[in-house]
């Protein structure tokens, strides 16, 4: 089944943006990134802002306000279920020429995984011009509830190299 992705969530002033690979079934039905409770996206902001609103719209207003864009790498793609493996070879990247121009202040991309640090290098890379090529990279660990090989701080830790870009 074909899948499609949400808008970014932005503002022109955003200096980090995350990227994940495409949004779940869960997140689909929600309208929302990161809506299935397995996954633990939320619960590593929660780390670094206090008392973080449980609703969805103020969520994201955090997210503007410390400088984080959020988005996914992929606009649409064939895939059966939730599993970043699950997605085919159809995959339709996001039109990122156009994001950076528009957020000319990103610093530092984190990827949501190791996946959508491939797509990106797959499918984005090839089309952008040199400054977009220039910024700084990371691959941090997935948030998803299927990667479970580091605890919950250790992914936090590992997050936090976000909130350092954002300032």
């Amino acid at each position: 089944m074909l899948s499609f992705g949400f808008p970014p969530i932005s503002s022109p002033s955003a200096r980090v943006l995350i990227l994940g690979s495409l949004p779940g079934q869960l997140s689909l039905e929600r309208g929302e990134y990161y809506a299935n409770p397995q996954n633990s996206f939320w619960k590593i902001i929660a780390a670094r802002v206090p008392d973080l609103p449980s609703d969805y719209t103020s969520r994201v207003a955090i997210l503007i306000e410390h400088h984080v864009a959020l988005w996914d790498v992929l606009a649409a793609a064939t895939r059966s279920g939730s599993l970043d493996a699950a997605i085919a070879e159809d995959a339709i990247p996001n039109n990122f020429r156009a994001f950076f121009r528009a957020h000319p202040n990103i610093k530092l991309i984190g990827f949501n995984g190791a996946t959508a640090a491939r797509l990106y290098e797959r499918h984005v890379m090839p089309t952008l011009t040199d400054d977009p090529r220039e910024i700084a990279r990371q691959t941090l660990p997935s948030t998803s509830g299927a990667h479970a090989s580091l605890s919950f701080l250790e992914k936090a830790d590992r997050w936090s190299v976000l909130w350092r870009g954002s300032s």
